[in-house]
């Protein structure tokens, strides 16, 4: 139980922690991923390559101090932690291993004079409050999925039972569980994590269910990235027949229920949730649904066809397409040419802004469907938005 005294000291480093943040997280991964090899496969090389994982703590450790005397306060953000943990299957053991390193790294960033015994001591309570929070609600999670029908803990062989390729660089992997039992009933826009083996080496990555819940299977759409370990063995290496591990469905950027106008906004790969979402809603009822997405060209663009097939079949449906660059495929003809702008949202978009509006892509790409959806009256409340990869701001 922290005392006082040391929420006083968590309290005081937090000017350090805004200053010095990201060297102090960049020091803890470097620390951690060296000296416990075995936590290496719960974290994403790429992200830590890019910057963004270390980012993504720094903005986590400070939004913790920040509100250590109102832990109520960190909302969203605790729910992402443990909807995150989850999906990669962290566990109990994985804490002390987190814990000291992090205490390790604070005395080695700031150096003995500042973080002296009495502020490592505070820090080392303050972690292990978070870490008993983190435990107990994804001990919750654990056993709520396992519980449900269809459900399981831990991870389950799945058999591919086919690819389809659905544009140049995104392909579908359509999964049935290999015991044949049934399967969870999903939300759409959650995701799923994959325990690969590669070269001999663990791997686990996430992706989103890009179709509804059925009950007998699950369907991943995995663009390949250039420099991706996991989408090119994927891509290459898996193929109908083959054996993967998934843990259970996860997220919590999911498809609230109601008769709202539905608006969802997708850039590049963030169709994936976006079209589960979709297909939901119409298989639902009449809720009107408007769908922009914005793609490099006809090439990269998936679902073209399922789409078309939407907007023929469902007089509540309308899909608006945009490419950045129309000449890769003349005979396809985009709705819009270059770069996302608000008229176009302010063209496609119902003019009630009273809407449920969803957006996933580019970190660039949200933030500006963020600052346009709130200029154009969404309700900051129904403007939802994920990152593919560690949680940051949307500044």
């Amino acid at each position: 139980m922290l005392t006082q005294a040391q929420r006083d000291i968590i309290k005081a480093t937090i000017p350090l922690l805004e200053t010095g943040g990201e060297a102090l997280a960049t020091h803890f991964y470097t620390i951690m991923l060296d000296g416990h090899p075995e936590v290496r496969p719960l974290f994403n090389q790429a992200h830590q390559a890019s910057g963004s994982q270390p980012r993504a703590l720094a903005n986590g450790v400070l939004m913790y101090a920040r509100n250590i005397d109102r832990l109520e306060n960190l909302g969203p953000l605790a729910s992402q932690i443990v909807n995150k943990h989850v999906a990669l299957q962290i566990l109990p053991e994985h804490y002390p291993i987190v814990g000291a390193c992090l205490l390790r790294a604070i005395r080695e960033v700031l150096g003995e004079d500042i973080a002296t015994d009495e502020v490592i001591a505070a820090w080392g309570a303050a972690y292990q409050q978070l870490a008993d929070l983190l435990i107990g609600a994804e001990e919750q999670v654990y056993e709520s999925v396992a519980a449900a029908p269809g459900g399981w803990r831990g991870g389950r062989l799945f058999r591919v039972a086919c690819k389809v390729p659905e544009s140049s660089e995104i392909t579908s992997f359509y999964l049935e569980p290999v015991d044949g039992k049934p399967v969870i009933a999903h939300k759409p826009g959650q995701y799923i994590s994959l325990r690969l083996d590669i070269e001999g080496t663990e791997c686990r990555r996430s992706y989103s269910l890009s179709a509804p819940s059925s009950g007998v299977g699950l369907r991943i759409s995995v663009k390949r990235e250039p420099t991706g370990v996991a989408s090119n063995y994927l891509h290459d290496q898996v193929i109908a027949g083959s054996v993967l591990e998934l843990f259970p469905p996860s997220g919590n950027f999911t498809l609230a229920e109601g008769t709202k106008p539905l608006v969802l906004i997708s850039g590049g790969v963030g169709i994936t949730p976006t079209i589960a979402m979709a297909e939901t809603a119409l298989q639902a009822g009449e809720r009107p649904v408007v769908f922009i997405h914005y793609a490099r060209n006809a090439q990269a663009q998936a679902f073209k066809d399922l789409l078309c097939e939407w907007s023929q079949g469902f007089p509540q449906f309308k899909a608006y397409i945009v490419y950045n660059d129309a000449s890769a495929d003349s005979a396809v003809q985009p709705d819009a040419v270059g770069m996302p702008s608000i008229e176009q949202l302010k063209q496609w978009m119902p003019e009630d802004r009273d809407v449920e509006a969803y957006f996933l892509g580019p970190k660039p790409f949200m933030a500006f469907m963020k600052r346009s959806l709130h200029e154009m009256g969404v309700p900051d409340g129904q403007a939802h938005y994920e990152f593919f990869g560690p949680a940051e701001e949307l500044a």
